[in-house]
């Protein structure tokens, strides 16, 4: 069996490493760039638990907390039959100073093949309204939520 190729993914932030990183570690912040709730206790072994969307819960816990430059954390999903489980895969998140903003590097690795495309977009959407939150924008209502809460309304009905 093959070891899934890594994701990688490297933004360019107009904000410090130390305005960027509570970005991963504080419940209010998580929830204006990537979900709709956070349980977030950044220490090792701590639970990093979010709501993505109202229905897409992803589950694992921090590994690593290197203020302000580093932290890594497992990550799955709650939904059962999930070919990527809580705590299956690993999420290590690199700040770098770069004059007057942060280079962040994002390194996802053993996410399953049959559900790569599905990460990858899911971390381009994010790290853009996460770039937008950081340098003090307003990334406005994630259009995922949206379209989460039209699908869990029409199951309902």
């Amino acid at each position: 069996m093959s070891v899934p190729e890594d994701i990688v993914r490297e933004v360019r932030i107009e904000a410090p490493p130390h305005e960027v990183f509570p970005f991963f570690t504080d419940p209010a912040k998580m929830i204006v760039w990537k979900a709709v709730e956070a349980t977030l206790d950044p220490r090792p072994g701590g639970v990093f638990r979010i709501n993505v969307t109202g229905r897409d819960v992803a589950r694992g816990e921090y590994v690593e907390i290197e203020p302000p430059h580093r932290v890594v954390f497992t990550f799955g999903w709650e939904s059962e039959g999930s070919p990527e489980p809580p705590g299956s895969t690993t999420v290590e998140i690199t700040l770098v100073p770069d004059g007057e903003g942060t280079l962040l590097r994002l390194v996802h690795s053993g996410v399953p093949d049959e559900v790569r495309a599905g990460s990858t977009e899911g971390w381009d959407h994010y790290l853009a309204r996460l770039v937008v939150a950081a340098e003090g924008g307003d990334p406005s209502l994630d259009p995922w939520v949206s379209a989460a809460s039209t699908a869990n309304d029409e199951r309902s009905a």
